[in-house]
């Protein structure tokens, strides 16, 4: 079992997580750059990844680079961007897209306090149109230099941590989130994992295969 001191740090960062905030890679084909934004989401509090993508088997994370992250977040994927963000809206959640278009205010500009998913596009061809159609808001990076463009876990490094300063500004960090009954689901199977991580170990010890 996991220790005391491993469940009570499990409850803390748990407690840090914003289920309201969400982010939504769309199309995203190379593994090394989804493997970097689940570790990123991590780092910034996030609960929800969602991956937009015909081909799921395209997106095998990288355990080398995500630094095993992924158990520590609510990963879904959708067969269309329509399959995930529809449910949002109608849960009252608004959509913001990337987007270097001329109608795209810089993210700074952004109030990340509200029930936000935040849409990257993929590496070579950005958000489609129907992201754009479907969005609210269409927030961009200022970049000064001849490639305008970034690296996608930079680039969702950059606005997740605007958001996060935004809502520790605002408290959102001083209190849990997650409601009583999602909180204990996600404490038990958060655990469970580590305890399966556990076991593994215990038997190689003991010369098992």
């Amino acid at each position: 079992m996991p220790t005391d001191r491993r469940t009570e740090r499990v409850k803390r960062l748990l407690s840090l997580r914003q289920p309201d905030l969400r982010v939504v890679l769309e199309g995203v084909a190379i593994a090394h750059n989804a493997s970097a934004v689940v570790r990123t989401c991590d780092a910034a509090g996030i609960l929800h990844l969602d991956f937009v993508s015909p081909n799921p088997e395209l997106l095998g994370i990288n355990k080398a680079i995500s630094t095993r992250a992924e158990k520590w977040l609510d990963i879904r994927i959708h067969e269309s961007l329509e399959a995930c963000l529809l449910p949002l809206k109608a849960q009252g959640f608004q959509v913001a897209v990337t987007h270097l278009g001329p109608d795209a205010v810089e993210y700074t500009e952004m109030d990340y306090s509200l029930p936000l998913a935040i849409v990257f596009g993929s590496e070579s061809e950005g958000v489609s149109p129907q992201a754009l159609k479907l969005a609210d808001h269409r927030i961009r990076i200022p970049m000064l230099g001849m490639v305008q463009s970034l690296n996608l876990s930079v680039s969702v490094g950059v606005i997740l941590f605007e958001a996060l300063k935004q809502r520790r500004a605002q408290g959102f960090y001083d209190r849990r989130r997650l409601g009583d009954k999602e909180f204990e689901r996600y404490l038990r199977e958060w655990v469970g994992k580590e305890e399966i991580k556990k076991k593994p170990e215990r038997r190689k010890k003991r010369g098992l295969p």
